[in-house]
């Protein structure tokens, strides 16, 4: 069953109103994804939630005592894109952050796909294999700050 959009859009909402007041600990992935066969080419995404004008790196939350980070980004990225992945992780990151109200615990996590085959859920609204300069992403993108520190932490790997 695919999940609309516009239902995304409303729990993205309820979600940001329920850590202003519970100010709850998270715990959440970032995937840098690289193409299958050209590791110059990262898959960015647009989500149909949020600021839906912005690129950024597929991934979601996940409870530690259920999953490790790499096994949530595989997770994620099955769930958002259709997206058939090799079996090694990599964390690149590791960052705390204090938005939305929240603490949370960020991990940027690389993997390699398989092939370049996507079937985006309602979740993703567009999503793009691009260079990793981002010189091919059209016009003036806005770009979410953790696909210019997963780039970078790519770079220095």
């Amino acid at each position: 069953m695919r999940i609309p959009p516009l239902a995304f859009r409303l729990l993205h909402r309820i979600r940001k109103v329920y850590w202003r007041i519970a100010k709850p600990t998270t715990y959440g992935v970032k995937v840098l994804i690289i193409h299958s066969v050209n590791s110059d080419r990262v898959l960015l995404v647009r989500h149909s939630y949020g600021d839906r004008s912005l690129w950024s790196l597929p991934g979601g939350g996940y409870k530690p005592a259920r999953e490790t980070p790499e096994q949530a980004a595989r997770r994620e990225c099955t769930e958002e894109l259709g997206v058939e992945l090799e079996p090694s992780a990599l964390v690149l990151e590791e960052h705390l952050t204090t938005s939305e109200g929240k603490l949370g615990y960020l991990k940027i996590v690389r993997l390699h796909a398989i092939s370049d085959e996507l079937s985006p859920n309602g979740e993703i609204s567009e999503a793009r294999w691009t260079a990793v300069d981002l010189t091919d992403l059209p016009g003036k993108p806005a770009l979410s700050k953790w696909v210019h520190s997963a780039l970078k932490a790519h770079a220095q790997a």
